[in-house]
């Protein structure tokens, strides 16, 4: 993994302190911006990563999306709501994965007006390369399996917590 130089201080215990005299609600803070730390830095290191196949994290995941599919094809709409972003975004994903020769939209067999992704062969073959990415990521931090696991159910309580929360504001 390559990382940038480390800052002479830890970011976020100086932003703890900061914190903490201003507002309290110190651990909930340290909590939260460790999360987002760390979520950046997967992100960085799995983007650098996948820059060597030409590809970003939005566009490994599609490709991995379609493999999922028992078609082997999925409709663009349906793409966006299960990577969970907006048409506009899973439309561009596309776009550049059809520029690389990845992917390649057809008609719908059973819905003329709908347009699915499939992958091509070219983008079969990478995505198996690619799926080597995560496994390099999860081996590069000291968790074995068991730490794994119980990280992933945390996220995962975590989750959906903020789920339930999101639903709950949207009550009336």
């Amino acid at each position: 993994m390559v990382r940038k130089r480390a800052l002479p201080f830890d970011p976020i215990d100086e932003a703890s302190r900061q914190w903490g005299r201003r507002w309290g609600a110190v651990e909930q803070m340290r909590a939260v911006t460790s999360l987002m730390r760390a979520q950046q830095i997967v992100i960085n290191e799995l983007d650098d990563i996948l820059r060597k196949h030409g590809l970003t994290f939005a566009r490994f995941e599609a490709l991995v999306l379609l493999t999922f599919s028992r078609r082997g094809s999925l409709p663009l709409g349906k793409m966006g709501e299960r990577l969970q972003v907006h048409p506009t975004s899973v439309t561009s994903i596309v776009r550049r994965l059809e520029a690389a020769g990845l992917v390649r939209r057809e008609r719908s067999a059973r819905d003329e007006r709908s347009v699915e992704i499939r992958l091509t062969d070219e983008g079969t073959a990478l995505r198996a390369q690619a799926l080597q990415v995560p496994r390099r990521i999860v081996s590069a931090t000291s968790f074995d399996l068991e730490g794994i696991r119980a990280l992933k159910g945390q996220l995962d309580t975590l989750t959906a917590a903020l789920d339930e929360a999101a639903l709950e504001e949207q009550r009336p």
